[in-house]
Order: structure tokens, then C-alpha cells, then sequence
């Protein structure tokens, strides 16, 4: 793949120029109120970067998922917060690939517009975690309806957001052939299910990430609400994930850039014991090491766009450039906080901010130590671990 070419490049300048409109002051100050970026999403919406992977017909541009991450990226590198708008990027490809012509022709120029969101995606439970398969939120056919029960954590965004994917077991685990089978993708309109069974908990966290706790009691969804056959949401949902993880993975490597490129303007103009500190070769190796990672992460992630955007299986690129990614973010992210001593647990530099961040991607959407089970199992053929 050309991942320099001219059309790649516009999306880069296109976002930079954007995003200089929120500059590190906006970031900051949210930050220390724990707010949202109403004004940063709207203008994102506005510009037409959420609905760049909308096929044209419904008003979207018709991008694929190489032109998705590099927006991601960008918004990260120019010292953003992509972690307020990738949840529609990649909830988007759900509804995309599995949805019924109905559904698609409904909602995705709705999307596309900005008159609805689809920010979040409700999967994990506080019992199961990432063994997605033993997941015990239930939805029960009624006639017209489903029933759903059960509890969900971790969910991002659902206060700014419209619509939620929901996965759910609509066939008891006691009762399907193979354990992945007999759970569901259902479509969740929040506006009409919060309190009317739908009860939402906010999670205060260490980052400005909006997440949460949800509890479903007999919340009643229309039948229609259903994404695909039932009983095929896992198979649905890891496509997602699939693109999920790359998306991630650009986002890391747009830290990872931020992080360089700030550590090395510090390392060039600090004066200590008469020369810049860069000159050193304790504060110039880290940094370079940092980037070299970076560098390799980024041909991973290209990888996974090409094989994701094909129609290929994009599973083990996408969980590897997702977790070299996420290594190489977290070596800048400590390479650029040493290099600026003290003044990188100060606010005003916004480095410990960044470091808070991007931290995250060790853990989530899926931790590296569930990626390294992967790729002994898939890839070099080891027993399953778990």
C-alpha cells in the first residue's frame, strides 16, 4: 500500500488544519473539567471525517479503513483525543457489513449528517471480561419485541451517543453445539431504552474517557432492532473488533508521533551544563529507539488496512499492529516524560496528560496479553491457554 500518497496526504492536511482549531489549551481545559468535546465532534461531523467510511449513496464519502485510521492518527498527533470520536468509526462497519437494506438506507445518512451517533458499543461484562463467550446479558424473543436483561461495563460515550451495538446471548450457552454461536447484534436506540430499563452508572477514571456501567432490566427493544441473523453476532462482532484494533492502532501511532516530536523540540532547545540535553546520548537514545518502534508499528498497521479493506481476514494483522502500536506508544510516551524531567508531570505541558492517555491501549480494547494468546494459538499453532 501507498500510504504516502496524495489522497492519504490531503486527509492529513485536511485534519491538521481542523484540529488547529483546538488547540492544546482546548484539550487541557476539558481535561481538567472532565467534559466532552461537543464543539470538536461537531466540527468533525460537520467537515465530513466521521462519515468518510459511508458508502456515497448514503452521503457519506466512501472511504475504507486505511483513510479512516490515518484521521484518527491525525487527530492524536496534533495532541487531540480520538478516543471521543473513533467509537462511530468502527460501530459503523457493524452496521455496514451486517445491516439490512432497511437499516442502512434508516440510519446511515442519519449518521452521515451528524442528526444521530452511533458512539457506542456495549459487549463486555463485569463476570466475563474478554471471554465474550460466556457473556450473560440475555435478549428473549416476544413476539415484535426482544427482552433484554443483564449488565454491561465499561461502555464508552453512551451519554453522547444515540444508538449503541449491543451484543447479547439469545440462545442459553447450555444449548448451542459451539460456545460462539447463539448470541446476537442488536441495534439500541439509548434515546427511548435510558429509564425505561435501561439504567446507566458512570465510571470516574484516571483519563477524560466517558465510560460506564449499564444494567438492563426487561428492557423492550422492537424485533426489528436486530443486526444480521440472530444467533451470528459474534462472527459480526469480531469483523468490528477487527477494525476496531486497527483503528487503535493508528490512533497509538499518532501518540506515539506527539510524543517524539514534543520529547525532541525539548531535547533541542534545553540548555543544561552549557549544551542541549539532546546532545546526550542517555536522553537522544531512548527517544530514537521510540521512533524506530513507531516506524515498524505503522507498517503493521498499514498491513491490517490493506487486508481490512480487500475483505480479507484481517484478525492477526490487526491484533499485532494493535499491540506493537500500543508497546511503541507507551516507549514514547516514558522516553518523552524523561526527557522532560519535572516539567512533564506539569499540566501546561500537556505530556502527563498524553502519558494518561495513551496508556490506556495496554489494557484496552484488548490487552496485550490476550493478543500474545492469540498469536500463539492462530499463528504457531500452540494450545489454547485459556
Amino acid at each position: 500500500m501507498d500510504y504516502n500518497n496524495d489522497e492519504l496526504n490531503a486527509i492529513r492536511e485536511g485534519v491538521r488544519a481542523l484540529c488547529a482549531e483546538f488547540p492544546a489549551e482546548y484539550w487541557r481545559k476539558l481535561d481538567e473539567q472532565k467534559g466532552f468535546p461537543e464543539a470538536f465532534v461537531a466540527a468533525m461531523t460537520e467537515a465530513g471525517w466521521l462519515s468518510a467510511m459511508i458508502p456515497e449513496e448514503y452521503g457519506g464519502s466512501g472511504l475504507g479503513l486505511a483513510e479512516a485510521s490515518v484521521i484518527l492518527e491525525e487527530v492524536n498527533r496534533c495532541g487531540g483525543n480520538s478516543g471521543t470520536i473513533h467509537g462511530q468509526m468502527y460501530n459503523m462497519f457493524t452496521l455496514l457489513r451486517n445491516g439490512s437494506d432497511e437499516q442502512k438506507s434508516y440510519y446511515l445518512p442519519k449518521l452521515a449528517s451528524g442528526e444521530l451517533r452511533l458512539q457506542s458499543m456495549g459487549v463486555t461484562e463485569p463476570t466475563t471480561g474478554t471471554d465474550t463467550t460466556k457473556i450473560k446479558t440475555t435478549a428473549v424473543r416476544r413476539g415484535d419485541k426482544y427482552v433484554i436483561n443483564g449488565q454491561k461495563v465499561w461502555i464508552s460515550r453512551v451519554q453522547h451517543s444515540d444508538l449503541m451495538i449491543l451484543l447479547a446471548r439469545t440462545t442459553p450457552l447450555a444449548e448451542v453445539k459451539k460456545k460462539s454461536e447463539g448470541m446476537s447484534i442488536f441495534l439500541v436506540d439509548l434515546r427511548e431504552a435510558i429509564g425505561n430499563g435501561l439504567t446507566v452508572q458512570p465510571i470516574a477514571n484516571m483519563v477524560n474517557h466517558e465510560t460506564n456501567e449499564l444494567f438492563f432490566d426487561n428492557l423492550e427493544i422492537p424485533a426489528s432492532s436486530l443486526i444480521g441473523e440472530e444467533g451470528k453476532g459474534f462472527r459480526y462482532i469480531l469483523d468490528g473488533l477487527n477494525a476496531e484494533r486497527t483503528l487503535i492502532a493508528a490512533e497509538c501511532i499518532g501518540d506515539g508521533r506527539w510524543f517524539i516530536e514534543k520529547a525532541s523540540a525539548y531535547a533541542r532547545d534545553r540548555v543544561v551544563f552549557g549544551r542541549p540535553i539532546g546532545q546526550n546520548q542517555g536522553v537522544q537514545f531512548p527517544i530514537a529507539k521510540a521512533h524506530i518502534e513507531v516506524e515498524a508499528a505503522d507498517l503493521m498497521r498499514w498491513r491490517a488496512c490493506e487486508q481490512y479493506d480487500r475483505g480479507e481476514n484481517a484478525g492477526a494483522s490487526a491484533n499485532m499492529a494493535k499491540y506493537l502500536a500500543a508497546e511503541a506508544s507507551w516507549a514514547a510516551a516514558n522516553a518523552c516524560l524523561q526527557t522532560h524531567g519535572g516539567f512533564g508531570f506539569a499540566n501546561e505541558y500537556d505530556v502527563e496528560r498524553k502519558f494518561r492517555e495513551t496508556r490506556l491501549y495496554q489494557v484496552a480494547p484488548i490487552s496485550t496479553n490476550l493478543i500474545m494468546s492469540y498469536v500463539a494459538e492462530h499463528l504457531l499453532e500452540l494450545p489454547r491457554s485459556f
